[in-house]
Parts: C-alpha cells; sequence; structure tokens
C-alpha cells in the first residue's frame, strides 16, 4: 500500500464489526537476552505468516513501541473466531512460539513479561478521521472514504 497521503478528510469505509488485539511484551531485564529475544523474534514470523493468509482474518496491524522496555503490535481482525482459530491452529507459527514463551518464562524468571488485550467493537460504535494521511490503523484494515459519506462529525459517523 501506498506510503503517499490521501489528500483531505477521509474516515474509516465500513459499519462492521471489528476485533482490535494488541499484543505486546516488556523487558524486564535487559541482560537476559536469552529470555526475551526469542519472544520478540516470534511475532514478525507471525505477522509474515498472517499477511501471507488474506483468509488468516488479520486486516492490519502497526508495530508499537515505548515507554521504555515494551514493545507491541496493534492488529485488526475480521473476527474472533478468526483470531482464536489462528492462536489455537496446530499448524501455525503461534503455538511453538507460545509453548516456547512459556517455557522461556518459567526458565527465566520473570525476565520477560507478556500481556494481550482484545476488544470486539460493534458496527457503529466507532469512528475515525484522516486527514491529509496515507493508509492508516482502522481505515488501512478496513479502507476509507471521504468524511462526507459518513457524517461531517464525530458524533455523525458513531450515529451512522
Amino acid at each position: 500500500m501506498s506510503d503517499e497521503p490521501v489528500q483531505g478528510r477521509m474516515t474509516t469505509d465500513g459499519d462492521r464489526e471489528v476485533v482490535v488485539f494488541l499484543i505486546g511484551m516488556r523487558v524486564n531485564s535487559w541482560r537476559a537476552v536469552r529470555s526475551w529475544l526469542p519472544v520478540f523474534r516470534a511475532m514478525p514470523r507471525m505477522l509474515k505468516e498472517l499477511a501471507r493468509d488474506p483468509d488468516s482474518g488479520m486486516l492490519a496491524y502497526r508495530p508499537l513501541v515505548g515507554p521504555g522496555r515494551s514493545f507491541g503490535v496493534l492488529q485488526y481482525w475480521d473476527s474472533k473466531e478468526k483470531l482464536f482459530a489462528y492462536a489455537t491452529d496446530p499448524d501455525g507459527a503461534h503455538r511453538p512460539a507460545w509453548a516456547a514463551f512459556n517455557r522461556r518464562a518459567r526458565e527465566g524468571r520473570n525476565k520477560v513479561g507478556f500481556w494481550h488485550e482484545t476488544y470486539v467493537v460493534p458496527a457503529g460504535s466507532y469512528e475515525s478521521i484522516y486527514v491529509n494521511m496515507p493508509s492508516f490503523g482502522l481505515g488501512k484494515a478496513l479502507g476509507t472514504v471521504p468524511v462526507g459519506r459518513r457524517g461531517e462529525r464525530a458524533a455523525d459517523r458513531m450515529a451512522a
């Protein structure tokens, strides 16, 4: 997708449910490289696997950095069922990465932390605006349209 700004005021295209999944790690000890580096390296493999499969359900993602020792990924998913299916797929990259993380977490005595949050956002319960921006965030996941199609004000877009 192009990194060129789309001129004007755009908003997310779509009045559908979307799943927002945040996942990340925190380095609790920089010196314990064997504990946190494999966790850090596992996510790009999973993201590549998901991006190669348009039926996976992952619509878009964006890396998150900070503060300090924290790293994460913001992901948009088509449905919670597809997210859960990926998490439990015995042939996918997630299962071995999760097993390895749990093993290292036990051996590493809290040298690395892990977290995730999942939000199922019903249709009509979100709005967005992008002014002179390239494809970004929820707009990248669902596509964008000119603001006028969904309402000039945030309250209008939420009510639609």
